[in-house]
Formats: C-alpha cells, sequence, structure tokens
C-alpha cells in the first residue's frame, strides 16, 4: 500500500494520467477486455500513467496492458481500490495501490489523480464512477477533464439522456457535450492525446486537478 508520503507526492506531481472505469466481471477472453488492454497498452508506450480501481475484469485488463506498454517508459499504473463484504483482490499487475473504506473518499482520489477518464462497458459501480465525473465536471468542481465513454453499450443511454433529461430542459446541450461517446481505444486515444497535447503546453492559467480539488 502507499505510505502517506508517497501518496502526497503522486498527488502533487504534475503528471497527465488517465483514469479507466469499467466492470470487475468481464473476463478475458471477451472483446471487451481486449480493448481496454490495448488501450491501457498504447497509454503505457506514450509514458501516460493509468488509475483503475486495481481489482479484477477490467481494471486488470487495463493494469496488464499498461505494464507491457509501459516497459521502456516508467509510467506508473495506481489501483485506487475499495474494501467490499466479498474480497476483491488487487491486480499483480498494479504498482500502487491504496485501499478505501468509503465510496465517496475513493471517488475523490480518483478526481485528484486523474486528468482524462475513459469509462468501459460496466455496472452500477462504473455508472457511479461515469455520474460523479459528469457532475463535478459539470459545476466546475475539477477541471474540464475528458469523458471518454468507449463501447457500443452506451448508445442506449445516451439516447435515453437526449429524449428525457435534455429535452425536458432537466440539463443543458452544453453538460451534455461534456462527454465524448467513442467505439475504438484508437479513436479514446486521438481525444486523450489532444488532452495529454494540452496539458504538456500547459501555462500558468492551466487548470491542474490538485489545485482545483484539493481534498479537505
Amino acid at each position: 500500500m502507499f505510505s502517506l508520503k508517497k501518496l502526497i507526492g503522486l498527488e502533487k506531481e504534475k503528471k497527465f494520467r488517465v483514469a479507466i472505469f469499467g466492470s470487475a466481471r468481464v473476463k478475458n477472453n471477451d472483446v471487451t477486455y481486449k480493448r481496454v488492454r490495448y488501450l491501457a497498452n498504447m497509454l503505457g508506450k506514450n509514458n501516460i500513467d493509468i488509475v483503475t480501481g486495481g481489482g479484477p475484469g477490467l481494471m486488470r485488463a487495463a493494469s496488464e496492458g499498461h505494464k507491457i506498454g509501459s516497459k521502456n517508459t516508467g509510467a506508473l499504473s495506481i489501483g485506487i481500490g475499495i474494501k467490499l463484504p466479498w474480497e476483491q483482490k488487487f491486480s499483480k499487475t498494479i504498482e500502487y495501490k491504496k485501499q478505501f473504506n468509503i465510496f465517496s473518499q475513493r471517488l475523490d482520489e480518483f478526481m485528484l489523480l486523474s486528468n482524462a477518464v475513459v469509462v468501459a462497458p460496466g455496472g452500477l459501480g462504473t455508472l457511479l464512477e461515469l455520474f460523479y465525473t459528469w457532475q463535478l465536471v459539470q459545476v466546475h468542481h475539477i477541471c474540464h477533464i475528458p469523458i471518454i465513454l468507449m463501447g457500443d453499450t452506451w448508445s442506449g443511454l445516451l439516447k435515453w439522456i437526449r429524449k428525457e433529461p435534455l429535452r425536458r430542459k432537466y440539463l443543458d446541450k452544453m453538460d451534455f457535450n461534456l462527454v465524448f461517446h467513442v467505439k475504438t481505444p484508437k479513436q479514446a486515444m486521438k481525444i486523450i492525446e489532444e488532452s495529454h497535447e494540452h496539458f504538456v503546453k500547459g501555462g500558468r492559467s492551466f487548470c491542474y486537478n490538485y489545485n482545483k480539488y484539493k481534498l479537505k
């Protein structure tokens, strides 16, 4: 597990990181597993850290792919776990680990460390992570980071949001446009690369989540 000193060091380090959310139930022969693994591999090759829940399924797919891709770059794989009634072990390919007892605290840690978010298919936990991120960007509690929905599974949800909340003006079109829907890892990577380039150019006015969203 992290020492407190190491954790604070990573939080303050101004390095671009991508959070990858997704189901713990997806098996390694599933096409979605392979796509997440491929995306994480590309991130590792580009010296971009990843942050996941650290567990099985798509979280393991991400850490496996990233470990291979980062072999020559030194990019880090960070696991932010949650204590559950049933045991969920950290993947062996996670380099740095921290476990929380409370979901909201865990989500705050994701927001503090991440500069882009990729949401792969998943269940209630993944939906919680998606909407928590989306809400914080909407109300400017964190930086305007890209929220990328990857895969066909999101088409129905986005259609419903357009048909119901958006049509009824429960949210603005600008809020809806905060998310990007892509089909492939390469499409996700293109968005991430553009955001990473903006991050690197930075400047005094660039918003780092550590400055915008400090945990109290």
